[in-house]
């Protein structure tokens, strides 16, 4: 697992197939939820975008930080309001979220934004 966003972003998707191809249960078992759990409905495909990064920031996992924030800037999210909602996860979190903003600010450098 990497720890840098912009080493992420190049050895993910690899990472992912090589999964796919050693557990396909796995993928198939997971993709159908993703992509009908993450499609447009009540809540737009950034609004969930949002959800999930905030979850990955809370969580502390590198790699759903990367990928949702990915998917968030995506899906139309700003600067501004990714940066928003990292606010929200450190007042609902405190430290545990604080000391993991910096990967989401990685994240958003990394793709440019």
């Amino acid at each position: 697992m990497t720890t840098n966003a912009a080493e992420h972003y190049e050895q993910w998707p690899e990472t992912m197939r090589a999964m796919k191809e050693a557990v396909p249960e796995i993928g198939k078992a997971f993709g159908p939820m993703f992509q009908r759990l993450m499609g447009e409905g009540a809540l737009s495909v950034r609004e969930k975008e949002l959800i999930a990064l905030a979850i990955g920031m809370a969580l502390r996992c590198e790699a759903c930080i990367y990928s949702h924030a990915e998917k968030a800037v995506g899906a139309g999210a700003t600067r501004e309001q990714i940066v928003e909602m990292m606010g929200v996860v450190v007042m609902m979190q405190g430290g545990p979220g604080y000391v993991y903003a910096p990967k989401v600010l990685e994240a958003l450098d990394a793709l440019g934004v």
